[in-house]
């Protein structure tokens, strides 16, 4: 009878366990993170350029400017900007691509300086954006009919994901977008009557200008990752699609509790 209690005591905890997993899971989100319900990355930074950072989080822009983009200007020579726009957090959990989607980024700049020939100005650099996971540089495009002539421009970058984008592993190979720009200050003659002040301006999501300023991943969840290999993500090379971790080992362990409950009636000794 005892034994029976302790086996009954055993299902019943595991059967809660379960149930009890998906709920903790959905309580667990967290509107900075990536997932398949929050895809898209946004872009802020301060008002001098001196920081840019994103996050999954549309509506927390603390601490970045409120004019809703950072901006350099530039007196005389080289209108010049490296910016990296890193994580501000660290990923609680891998984020998982699907190796047939594509990676959309979208930013928004603003640039006054005079143009150039590369070929003869080793100074010389298109607006340039590179993807890094972590530290390594997974793409990198580059813009050359942006307007240098004091335009809003928008800039759209479709990257296809190969294998090096299907997964990023949390804490340490979270994205980073890198912009550059390189070219000489405008002095035309009317310089001496105008101001040709040269700028470089990026704007953040929060920005009024209407410029859409995010990337969006095409996520997916864990269970239909696929590596290299063709195993699933999980790396058990299961095919169960979206189970919960574990819920094999759980399932054999209630069936051994299910059999300490039932009558033993073949090991009883018949009565006389």
């Amino acid at each position: 009878m005892a034994n029976r209690l302790i086996a009954l005591s055993m299902v019943f905890f595991l059967l809660s366990s379960v149930m009890a997993a998906p709920a903790s899971a959905q309580a667990a989100t967290d509107p900075r993170q990536p997932s398949v319900d929050n895809p898209h990355m946004h872009f802020w930074g301060t008002s001098d350029l001196s920081s840019c950072w994103t996050h999954f989080d549309s509506n927390d822009s603390t601490g970045s400017s409120e004019e809703g983009y950072g901006a350099r200007t530039y007196g005389s020579g080289q209108v010049e900007i490296s910016l990296s726009c890193r994580s501000q957090d660290n990923f609680k959990d891998n984020m998982y691509l699907n190796p047939n989607g594509t990676i959309r980024i979208e930013i928004g700049v603003y640039i006054f300086s005079d143009d150039c020939d590369p070929e003869q100005d080793s100074n010389c650099k298109e607006l340039t954006l590179t993807l890094r996971r972590g530290n390594l540089a997974v793409a990198t495009q580059t813009f050359p009919s942006v307007s240098v002539d004091g335009d809003n421009e928008q800039v759209v970058w479709e990257i296809p994901v190969d294998n090096n984008m299907t997964v990023w592993n949390k804490s340490q190979e979270e994205p980073t977008l890198e912009v550059e720009f390189s070219k000489p200050g405008y002095n035309g003659l009317e310089c001496f009557f105008a101001d040709c002040t040269g700028e470089f301006r990026f704007y953040y999501s929060n920005n009024e200008d209407g410029m859409d300023v995010e990337a969006n991943f095409p996520i997916i969840n864990m269970s239909e990752a696929v590596d290299p290999d063709g195993e699933d993500g999980s790396g058990s090379g299961g095919s169960d699609d979206g189970a919960l971790p574990g819920f094999g080992v759980l399932a054999g362990l209630a069936a051994m509790a299910m059999a300490v409950i039932s009558p033993r009636r073949g090991s009883q000794t018949p009565r006389q």
